[in-house]
């Protein structure tokens, strides 16, 4: 929540501070309103307005590819144990992002990097989903933002990351390689239950905003990519 400004403050310098702030807020951050259970008011997802009629978008086809286990490189065999991740390595992509870890929201909606220039280029782990890297089950639930300007990671994962590239996710003292096996973009209203899965193979779900920007945080689709441990 931000505060009142100092009132020694002159105007000039509050008109610029309120300009930063609308361009901050132009940012994703209505990120993960996939349809999960707790992210409903009467039964509709809230986090981002319905596009507007003068702003029409068609659902584009899921293309489905079952998660396996695939073969990896030297280096890239399977974690001795489950482990916290601390960065992301992904050619092309980036090299040694940080990861934090932020609370969810009030509605039980994972959290998101911080709002600012360092936060583009990191990626938010949701601890409260409970799966770790190495674990046996279930989706490492992972986001980035994605900027109108085009700078940040989740425009860079959108131009660059399919199926088959490598990620490569880093603890404190193990690493563990991944594949992705699956890339899907799905209307923000429409949402994607699977995304929140506990009880499948194990993998990661990285989710950034897409589509079109209707306004600050209010992205028309989600892309979600999926991503199979190698071993």
């Amino acid at each position: 929540m931000s505060q009142s400004p100092p009132r020694a403050w002159s105007r000039p310098g509050l008109v610029v501070v309120v300009v930063v702030v609308v361009v901050v807020v132009g940012v994703a951050v209505g990120l993960l309103w996939l349809d999960h259970p707790a992210a409903t008011t009467s039964g509709s997802p809230r986090a981002e307005p319905s596009p507007s009629a003068s702003s029409p978008v068609s659902a584009a086809p899921l293309h489905v590819q079952p998660s396996t286990t695939l073969a990896g490189r030297p280096g890239c065999g399977p974690a001795r144990h489950s482990f916290a991740p601390v960065s992301i390595s992904i050619p092309g992509v980036t090299r040694g992002a940080s990861v934090v870890r932020p609370p969810r929201d009030a509605n039980n909606i994972p959290g998101t990097p911080p709002v600012t220039t360092a936060g583009k280029s990191l990626f938010a782990w949701d601890t409260a989903q409970g799966t770790m890297p190495g674990q046996r089950h279930g989706n490492v639930l992972l986001n980035a933002h994605t900027w109108p300007d085009g700078s940040a990671l989740g425009n860079r994962m959108l131009a660059s990351l399919h199926p088959g590239d490598r990620i490569v996710v880093h603890g404190a003292s193990e690493r563990l390689c991944y594949r992705v096996t699956e890339r899907v973009e799905v209307l923000a209203v429409d949402g994607l239950p699977r995304y929140y899965a506990k009880d499948g193979p194990p993998q990661l779900a990285i989710l950034a905003c897409s589509g079109t920007r209707l306004g600050p945080g209010n992205w028309t689709k989600r892309t979600v990519w999926f991503a199979s441990p190698t071993t």
